[in-house]
C-alpha cells in the first residue's frame, strides 16, 4: 500500500527492488555482459592494430598518434551525441545503434589496403562505441533490484576484462604473421549477426523511463513482464498501485543544462572524476603499454603477453570490488582500488632496474595494477549512473563517460605516446593521477548504496 507522500516513481523503483534475484536477472546481465565484451574487444583493438599492423601498413609516426587518439575521441563525440539523444529515445534504441555501427566496421578492417582505409574505419568504430559502450549501465541501474548492482557490475566488468584478456592473447599469437592485423578483428566484426538480436528480445525497456513520459501502464507492464519471467515470486503491479499523483501523457525533460544547475553540479562532476582516474590507467594499459614495453626494449611477444596477464589478474579483481561496494561502500571501494594500485604502478616504473628480474617485477606490477586499479569500473560506472535520477540519467551517465573518456582516453595518451621510451615518466604520471584520484570520492562524494529514488530523485527535484 502506497504512503501519501510517496511518489509513483518511489513505489515502482521499491517494487523492483523486491523482486528476488531469478535466472531472468542473470539473462539480463549475460545480455548486457556480452555487448561490454564485443564493445570493449573494438574499444580495446586499437592497441594491438598499432603493432601488428605497423610493418604490413608502412605506419608512420603521425598514423600511430591518429590511431592512438582518434578512435577514442571519436568515441567522446558518439557519447555526446548519445548524451543528447538519451532519455528521448528508448534505452534499446540508443545501445542498438552503437552495436550495428561497431561491430559493422570492425568487420570491415580484414579489407582495408592502407593505413588511410584504417584510421577512416577506426574512427567510424569509434562514433558506434560512443553510443553502446556507456548504454548497459543506464539500463542495469533501473532494471536491477538495488542490492543486486553489485552483482550485475561485477559481472558485466568481468566479461569486459574477459575480452581485454582476449585481445592481447590473441595479439601474441599472430605476433609476426603477415594478415594478424586483419585476423584479429574478426571477433568483434563477427558479433553483428549476434548481438543486436539479443539485445532485442533478452533485454525489456526501462520501467521508470516508460514513467518518467507519463505513460504509467506501459511502466507497469514492463514492470510486470520483469515479475513474470523471474518466476511470479511477489504480486504484479498495477497503476492504481502508482498511486494518486500520476502524471499522464507526454511530460517535458528538463533540460540538458539541469546537470550543471546547482543541487546536481556537485554529484555530475565527482561522478566524473570519480572514473577519470581509473579510465587513464585503463587507456594508458589498453592501448599505450604493448608499444610502451617495446620502445623500452621488450619483445613485441613480451609485451603482448604481460597486457594479457594484467587483465587477466582483473577478472577476480572485479568480482572483489562488486562485492566489496556494497560492503563498505561506493567511495572506499574506489579509493581501495586507486590507492592499493600505486605499488604495482611504482614497480613498473623501476622494473628496468632489476636486470634479470625484471620479468618477475613486470608480472608483479601486471597481477598488483590488474586486481586494482584496472578492476574499480564495477564501482564507478554503477556510482556514476547513481548520481542522476531517472530524467537526466541517460544523459547524465553518457555524458560523464563520454567526458571522463575525453580526458583519459584523447588527451592523456596523446600527452603520454610522447615519452613511451621512458619508464621513469610513462609510469611516474600515471602513478601521480592515480593517486590523486583515489582521494576524490572519499573527500568530495557521497554514498549511494540504497534504493535508486531514495538516493538521485531529490537532487532531480532541486535541480
Amino acid at each position: 500500500m502506497a504512503r501519501p507522500e510517496e511518489t509513483a516513481d518511489t513505489i515502482l523503483g521499491r517494487k523492483l527492488d523486491s523482486i528476488p534475484f531469478s535466472a531472468y536477472h542473470l539473462l539480463l546481465i549475460v545480455a548486457l555482459g556480452t555487448v561490454g565484451f564485443v564493445e570493449g574487444y573494438d574499444l580495446a583493438l586499437g592497441g594491438s592494430l598499432i603493432v601488428l599492423a605497423k610493418e604490413p601498413l608502412h605506419l608512420t609516426p603521425g598514423a600511430i598518434r591518429w590511431l592512438v587518439a582518434g578512435p577514442t575521441f571519436l568515441v567522446v563525440i558518439g557519447g555526446f551525441t548519445a548524451s543528447a539523444l538519451s532519455d528521448r529515445l528508448s534505452r534499446k534504441t540508443i545501445m542498438q545503434i552503437g552495436v550495428v555501427i561497431s561491430t559493422l566496421f570492425t568487420l570491415l578492417i580484414p579489407l582495408v589496403q592502407n593505413v588511410e582505409q584504417l584510421i577512416i574505419l577506426r574512427l567510424i568504430t569509434g562514433i558506434g562505441l560512443g553510443f553502446a559502450i556507456s548504454a548497459p549501465f543506464p539500463i542495469a541501474a533501473e532494471l536491477m533490484p538495488a542490492q543486486h548492482r553489485r552483482t550485475y557490475g561485477g559481472i558485466y566488468e568481468v566479461m569486459l576484462a574477459s575480452a581485454f584478456t582476449l585481445l592481447p592473447f590473441v595479439a601474441f599469437l599472430l605476433a609476426g604473421h603477415p594478415l594478424g592485423f586483419r585476423l584479429i578483428a574478426l571477433p568483434g566484426g563477427l558479433a553483428l549477426g549476434v548481438v543486436p538480436l539479443l539485445v532485442h528480445y533478452a533485454i525489456p525497456e526501462s520501467p521508470r523511463w516508460y514513467l518518467r513520459r507519463g505513460e504509467p501502464q506501459k511502466a507497469v507492464d514492463a514492470v510486470n513482464l520483469i515479475i513474470r519471467r523471474s518466476g511470479n515470486n511477489v504480486p504484479p503491479l498495477t497503476v492504481a498501485g502508482l498511486g494518486t499523483g500520476l502524471v499522464l501523457g507526454h511530460r517535458p525533460l528538463p533540460p540538458f543544462m539541469a546537470l550543471f544547475r546547482p543541487g546536481q553540479l556537485r554529484w555530475t562532476t565527482v561522478g566524473i572524476l570519480s572514473g577519470v582516474s581509473a579510465s587513464m590507467a585503463y587507456y594508458t594499459c589498453a592501448i599505450l603499454l604493448p608499444k610502451a614495453l617495446v620502445d623500452q626494449g621488450g619483445a613485441v611477444a613480451l609485451s603482448f603477453g604481460l597486457s594479457s596477464v594484467l587483465f587477466m589478474a582483473s577478472i577476480p579483481g572485479k568480482l572483489f570490488t562488486g562485492y566489496l561496494m556494497e560492503v563498505i561502500g561506493r567511495r572506499w571501494t574506489m579509493t581501495y582500488s586507486l590507492a592499493g594500485s600505486l605499488p604495482g604502478i611504482g614497480l613498473m616504473a623501476i622494473a628496468h632496474w632489476t636486470g634479470s628480474a625484471a620479468v618477475v617485477v613486470f608480472v608483479a606490477r601486471a597481477l598488483i595494477t590488474g586486481f586494482t586499479v584496472l578492476s574499480a569500473f564495477p564501482c564507478t560506472r554503477v556510482y556514476l549512473s547513481e548520481q542522476f535520477p531517472t530524467d537526466l540519467r541517460g544523459r547524465g551517465h553518457f555524458f560523464g563517460e563520454s567526458t571522463a573518456r575525453m580526458f583519459a582516453g584523447v588527451l592523456f595518451p596523446l600527452f603520454l605516446e610522447h615519452y613511451t621510451a621512458s619508464p621513469v615518466v610513462f609510469f611516474g604520471t600515471l602513478l601521480v593521477v592515480v593517486a590523486i584520484g583515489a582521494c576524490v570520492p572519499l573527500l568530495f562524494g557521497r554514498e549511494t548504496v540504497g534504493q535508486l529514488e531514495s538516493v538521485s530523485e531529490p537532487v532531480g527535484l532541486a535541480a
